[in-house]
């Protein structure tokens, strides 16, 4: 059975955060609870000198498509959910190890 890898992309607004000390707190928790409840690698991966805004990437490995797709909907939830944040643009994907692509999602905005 091939792998797959899935990875998500969120760009996200932090509207009430004044300083990179407060925006850090906001996507370091958001990043150890992606970490925590789903066993994925996050990261934040852009915009780290703006303290509003910020970009955080999950990626998984996976033989069962569907259970990648399915955590990285959950994933995509937890984002969406958490009132501290405005989501701008969001990019989940699933290949099958090779590079074919199995499914691509791209959204801007809520």
């Amino acid at each position: 059975m091939p792998a797959c890898v899935g990875v998500g992309r969120w760009v996200l607004r932090l509207p009430d955060c004044r300083s990179l000390k407060a925006k850090r707190s906001v996507v370091r928790g958001l990043r150890d609870r992606m970490r925590a409840r789903f066993g994925v690698s996050a990261a934040e991966t852009d915009f780290q000198d703006n303290p509003r805004r910020a970009e955080i990437t999950a990626s998984l490995v996976s033989s069962d498509y569907t259970l990648a797709e399915s955590m990285l909907g959950k994933i995509d939830n937890m984002v969406c959910s958490d009132p501290r944040l405005l989501l701008i643009e969001r990019r989940v994907e699933v290949f099958r190890y090779g590079g074919d692509v199995l499914s691509s999602h791209q959204e801007s905005g809520r």
